[in-house]
């Protein structure tokens, strides 16, 4: 009797892959109908001759993905689930939507791990599981909010909440980015500007100073010795904040040097305020994202946990999560950790109480999303005289002291 291998969708719009014996076609189309599936893709099965199609076909697949380094960009993850949101509401079935997003993207990490999860699916796998072997493109919280939507049957909602929560990272990543593009670019023409003074210009003035045969005011000397030291070792000056840098990284892949670093950025003036904000906002809403996707809570506090990108926050949230496994409430040891204001701890007491947990955490996150953006703005605003006066200092500093000599040398001939 002959085989159809066929394509169908459940009652859930899953999309279901079986083979089935029937004397026809229209009568193995009946008998999938009869188990409650709606058929779309229906082929006789030739052993021989489809296992082979099927092996160059992956093989064509795997020799197509090319060659990518880094992870997927926010941007190009953010408009990914969009999509895909969109094409799930719409009722197509996820293997050809994500067949469909796969064919316009660009050539890059995101293709390549598309690839690979519609390789994962046709072999079986379901799409969280797929995903979560694709670390490049999704990390825990995507994956796991995939597999809620897909234990509850509705992955479209998942995916929905999935790209709000993605974009309202990005935007406010943007605002923060956007905000301090401005004083980046003054600092660094500034530094430039000063550099070329001190490495070309000083040393003119230099020649001209020894040819007075005199004695330089202590500004002159002072001057013209960094003017030396720039010129000698110019090199130093951007292996500087490389080093600063690397040493930090190093200092950071100890767990105590982690804390320690994470623990200082926290004290810095406005800028340490700018950070904790930005960890309660990002924990808060990934907490009430993964809640109200029916995540289980010590597996949400524990996501929540890896995306806080603060050693001192996941330190609570270690301690949070033990105190909830012994039948505490969150806001208890919420509060005994005094990473959040109590405003926080009242808000998500309120939440469990009342069972709307989700909720005040997004408002939450919406909260502090705001005061970072008022403080990132005040920020801003407070550099800007900053810069001006810095700047007047160095300039005044080189004016005063290339004038001092002339100065001199005029009292000295009158």
């Amino acid at each position: 009797m002959p085989v159809f291998q066929y394509e169908a969708m459940d009652n859930n719009g899953m999309e279901v892959k079986d083979s089935i014996e029937a004397p026809t076609e229209a009568d193995a189309q009946s008998m999938i109908r009869e188990q409650g599936f709606f058929v779309t893709r229906i082929a006789e099965k030739r052993a021989k001759k489809k296992k082979t199609v099927e092996k160059k076909g992956k093989a064509a697949a795997k020799k197509k993905r090319g060659f990518s380094m880094g992870g997927v960009k926010g941007t190009h993850l953010c408009t990914f689930t969009r999509q895909l949101s969109t094409l799930q509401d719409a009722g197509l079935p996820i293997l050809r939507s994500l067949r469909i997003l796969e064919g316009q993207a660009k050539p890059g990490p995101l293709k390549n791990s598309l690839m690979g999860v519609i390789e994962d699916i046709e072999s079986g796998s379901t799409l969280s599981e797929a995903m979560s072997k694709q670390p490049k493109a999704f990390d825990n919280l995507y994956c796991n909010m995939v597999k809620a939507g897909e234990a509850g049957g509705a992955l479209e909602i998942i995916l929905q909440r999935l790209a709000e929560f993605k974009e309202r990272a990005q935007s406010l990543k943007r605002k923060v980015k956007g905000a301090m593009i401005y004083p980046a670019a003054v600092i660094s023409v500034a530094t430039l500007i000063v550099f070329g003074i001190m490495k070309w210009i000083i040393p003119k003035f230099k020649e001209i100073f020894l040819g007075f045969d005199t004695e330089l005011p202590e500004m002159t000397v002072m001057l013209i010795t960094m003017s030396d030291y720039v010129s000698k070792y110019w090199y130093l000056l951007p292996a500087g904040p490389i080093v600063f840098y690397l040493m930090i990284k190093i200092i950071k892949k100890n767990k105590t040097g982690e804390f320690v670093v994470d623990w200082l950025s926290l004290r810095i003036p406005l800028l340490g305020n700018i950070l904790e904000k930005t960890c309660v906002a990002r924990t808060a809403r990934t907490l009430g994202t993964l809640i109200a996707s029916g995540v289980p809570i010590l597996e949400a506090i524990v996501i929540a946990r890896d995306t806080a990108g603060n050693a001192v926050f996941r330190r609570a949230f270690d301690k949070i999560y033990a105190a909830i496994r012994e039948g505490e409430p969150i806001a208890v040891p919420l509060k005994e950790a005094r990473i959040v204001d109590d405003m926080v701890v009242n808000m998500v007491d309120v939440g469990e109480e009342t069972g709307a947990l989700d909720t005040m955490l997004y408002k939450v996150a919406d909260v502090y999303d705001e005061e970072v953006s008022v403080l990132v703005e005040a920020l801003v605003n407070l550099l800007e005289p900053i810069m001006v006066v810095v700047l007047g200092v160095i300039v005044g500093f080189i004016v005063i002291a290339l004038f001092l000599p002339l100065i001199k040398l005029l009292n000295d001939l009158s």
